[in-house]
């Protein structure tokens, strides 16, 4: 086979394929999202609770991560000075995922947000001895939607007393 001829075919098929993207069928994506979001983090206050007056307990992630956000790290802190201030409570951390991806997977992913923040609790002084690691997954959504901003409210990771 020529180069010419090469050259020919190869520019046949990438014209097929650009005629084909353009004709794909145009999903619909939604734009009317409400609530506080950062790039794909939840920022807003609708689904939070409080561990203590002022304290929130909960802090949220990004998709597929368990870095904790800038925002997430101020929550925590505000956490470990209530809970430096309340020795004798023990907590549990419960971490949670969105509905995509799969059982394993997300149960996993709950775990290490939850261990994000243990790690970052103990810097500031709290013992791994006052808390618990629990990981459920995809399996309690605080919002049961199937959106951008659904998925992003069950990214997280709640602080709960312990009983």
């Amino acid at each position: 086979m020529t180069l010419s001829k090469i050259f020919k075919n190869s520019l046949l098929v990438l014209t097929a394929c650009l005629v084909l993207t353009a004709c794909a069928t145009k999903k619909e994506i939604a734009t009317d999202i409400k609530g506080s979001m950062q790039g794909d983090v939840y920022t807003g206050t609708d689904t939070v609770e409080y561990l203590a007056e002022g304290v929130p307990d909960r802090v949220f992630f990004a998709t597929n991560e368990s870095i904790l956000t800038t925002a997430s790290r101020e929550t925590l802190r505000a956490q470990a000075a209530w809970l430096r201030k309340n020795s004798g409570i023990n907590i549990v951390l419960e971490g949670h995922a969105d509905e995509r991806g799969t059982r394993e997977y997300n149960l996993a992913l709950g775990e290490r947000r939850a261990n994000a923040a243990k790690d970052y609790l103990m810097t500031y002084g709290i013992s791994s001895d006052r808390i618990t690691v629990l990981s459920y997954g995809k399996e309690r959504p605080v919002d049961s939607g199937s959106n951008p901003l659904s998925w992003s409210k069950n990214r997280r990771s709640v602080t709960v007393k312990a009983n």
